[in-house]
Formats: structure tokens, C-alpha cells, sequence
């Protein structure tokens, strides 16, 4: 019985002290490693960094437009009457005065033809008149009569030609025609269409502003325009003309600026966005968008702060978290209202994984080309 005691304590006494020793061992790992820790220096974080500057930017006012034609008409049917020639194909230009289309003039012509022979006896009548009144062999009255006489057969000549000319439909202006209405053959009434023609080149932009804009829109100001269906390019143009009226409804004035449209992208109808550079310029204080930290609750730019370091005696930069009220963006830059002096140091790059407080070293090797008017070389 003693025996099994003594071996029983013994054990025990052997694995308090095998646990003593573990446990001593874990300890002393633990004050090694908590010494390294407090001895180890988080390297700096390296970043990209631009300065806030000033900038004058264009002042601009943006409004939704739609495209008109200079000129443009749906050329119909003055008389009624028998298509019987075409010379024109859908969609193709002309100058003014082509020949369109020609109706049916049979009637006309055969008409014509007698009326000539009348105003023809009619000056000859009035030739003999003239000499014989000369020799005094007829009366005043005589002469009279001849000259009525002849007068009235040549505008009756005259009227005819007149329904030639309306039968023989022509383009009234140089443009574009679009989609064929007519066929050989057809009978048209009064009115009738035929194709509509436009003029492109140049075109209109008509769009409303707004009545407190109304002192700086005058004609001869520019404007930009865009349209979905010519993505990429921009047509500048003028304004043309201001309506001397606003509207009592919405109160925004109407106006007209005038474009060059070479390559004919802009047609009548369209939607598009009217940009008006207005002559004076705003100095706004610029940084690239990309320096911005966006979040709801409100956007900020890391600033970069160049403070001594207590324990080593080294001037580092600090990044301290700064909190703005941003304005308009144009291209790779964005205006700051307030929040940021001019000539601070912001972060531009990986702002998204910065903390205030933050040691950094710059390094611009790789920082972003921001530009006001970016055009990406892979599109």
C-alpha cells in the first residue's frame, strides 16, 4: 500500500514538473516575442502625391437640345396631276433649281402653243395699228384696242407657262433628300408629298436656358455640342439667335446656335447635349479625382503632413485625414469649394487603403496622368 502511494505522489510530482517546464518555456517565448514586437517599426507606406493648385476652368452651362435643319420642307404637289417622270433617288443631294419631278403638261403645252399664235397675231395687229396711226388713218381707240388686245394674249401665254412651271417640281434649295413618296404613274392631288430635303451643312441646335442666364447669352457665344449618335465627337458652333420672349410657364428663354456639320452625323430631330462656354472664366482650386476618398457620410483627401518623430529625432510624413466640399469634375480633376488650402500635399493614388496618422515615403514614378481632356489610348 505505501509503495503504490509513493508512486502514485511521485508521478504526480513528475508532471507538475514537466507542466511547470512547458509552461516556463511558452512564457519566455511569449516575453521574446512581445519584446521584438515592441522593438519592430512598421516600414512606410509608399504612395503617390500631387500638390492642390489653382486653375482658371471655362464656365459653362449645360442644356438638352434638339437638332434642326437650316432648311428643310417636304416638297408637295402645287397643282394636281400625272407623274410621268423622276429624277431624283431617295437619300441623295442636289442643288437648287434641279428638276424633281415632272407631272403630266400635254394639256399645257398644246395650249401654249395657241396662246403664242394669239399674242403673236396680237403684236402684229398692234405693229399695223402703230403705223397706221402714224399716218393718221385709224383712230386713238383703234391703237388702244390693239395694244389690250396684245397685252392680254401675252398674259394669257404667260399664265399657262406659269402651270408648266408648277407642273415641273424643282429642288426650291441645295440639300439632302430623303425617302421616294411618289411612283410613275401616280396621280397626285394638292398638296400631295413627293421627299423631304434638308440642309446639314451647316445646322441647328435649339435649347432653353433658364431667364437668370439671360445677360450673358448673346449671339456669337460658343457652344459645344454632343449627341449619342456620334459618340467621341464634338461640334462647336455659335449662338445665332436669342428669342426676345420667355416663356411664361417655365421661364427659360429659347435660343438657336448654329453648327458645322461636314460629315452630316447630326440630322433634324436629334437629341443632344448643349454646353455654352460662357466669356468669363472661374479660378477654382484643382485636385485629380483619384486623390478622393468618397463615402457617405462625406469626402475627404489624405493630406500630407511633415512632422518629427519623438523617438528617433527624423522628420517623416504623416498623413492626416482632411474632410472637402467638392464642386464640378472635368476630365481627371475635380474643384475642391473648401476644406483644402492651395499648395498641401494630398495622396493621389490607393487612397482606399491609407489611415490617418499613417508614416509615408512618396514615390511619383508611377503616378497617374490626370488631364482635363483624357483620351484613353485602349477604347
Amino acid at each position: 500500500m505505501f509503495k503504490k502511494i509513493t508512486t502514485f505522489a511521485l508521478t504526480v510530482v513528475g508532471i507538475i514538473l514537466v507542466v511547470g517546464a512547458l509552461v516556463g518555456t511558452k512564457l519566455n517565448q511569449f516575453s521574446v516575442m512581445g519584446a521584438a514586437g515592441a522593438a519592430m517599426v512598421i516600414p512606410p507606406e509608399t504612395v503617390t502625391a500631387a500638390t492642390a493648385r489653382d486653375d482658371s476652368w471655362e464656365t459653362s452651362i449645360t442644356a438638352t437640345g434638339t437638332i434642326t435643319a437650316v432648311q428643310g420642307v417636304t416638297v408637295s404637289a402645287e397643282m394636281a396631276g400625272k407623274v410621268v417622270k423622276i429624277t431624283f433617288e431617295s437619300g441623295s443631294t442636289v442643288q437648287a433649281g434641279d428638276l424633281l419631278v415632272q407631272l403630266d403638261t400635254s394639256v399645257e403645252e398644246a395650249q401654249l402653243r395657241a396662246a403664242e399664235a394669239a399674242s403673236a397675231l396680237a403684236n402684229l395687229n398692234l405693229a399695223r395699228a402703230r403705223t397706221l396711226r402714224e399716218n393718221n388713218t385709224n383712230s386713238q381707240a383703234d391703237l388702244d384696242g390693239a395694244d389690250a388686245q396684245a397685252k392680254q394674249a401675252e398674259a394669257q401665254a404667260e399664265n399657262i407657262r406659269a402651270v408648266i412651271a408648277k407642273k415641273t417640281i424643282r429642288a426650291p434649295f441645295a440639300g439632302r433628300l430623303g425617302l421616294r413618296l411618289v411612283n410613275l404613274g401616280q396621280i397626285l392631288k394638292e398638296g400631295d408629298g413627293i421627299v423631304s430635303l434638308q440642309t446639314l451643312d451647316p445646322i441647328y441646335a435649339d435649347f432653353s436656358l433658364p431667364q437668370q442666364r439671360l445677360a450673358v447669352l448673346n449671339a456669337g457665344v460658343v457652344v459645344r455640342v454632343t449627341s449619342d449618335a456620334a459618340p467621341g465627337t464634338t461640334f462647336e458652333g455659335k449662338i445665332n439667335a436669342v428669342n426676345p420672349d420667355v416663356d411664361v410657364v417655365t421661364r427659360n428663354v429659347r435660343l438657336q446656335a448654329i453648327l458645322a456639320n461636314a460629315g452630316e452625323k447630326l440630322r433634324p430631330g436629334m437629341f443632344a447635349t448643349v454646353t455654352v462656354v460662357l466669356p468669363v472664366r472661374e479660378t477654382v482650386r484643382v485636385i485629380p479625382t483619384s486623390a478622393v476618398l468618397y463615402a457617405p457620410y462625406g469626402d475627404s483627401v489624405f493630406v500630407i503632413d511633415e512632422k518629427k518623430n519623438e523617438k528617433t529625432g527624423q522628420t517623416e510624413k504623416v498623413l492626416r485625414q482632411q474632410f472637402v466640399r467638392l464642386g464640378t469634375a472635368r476630365g481627371d480633376f475635380v474643384a475642391v469649394v473648401s476644406g483644402l488650402e492651395k499648395g498641401e500635399s494630398i495622396v493621389t493614388s490607393g487612397v482606399f487603403k491609407l489611415r490617418p496618422g499613417e508614416v509615408v515615403v512618396i514615390d511619383n514614378r508611377l503616378a497617374p496622368d490626370a488631364q482635363l481632356a483624357p483620351k484613353p489610348n485602349d477604347t
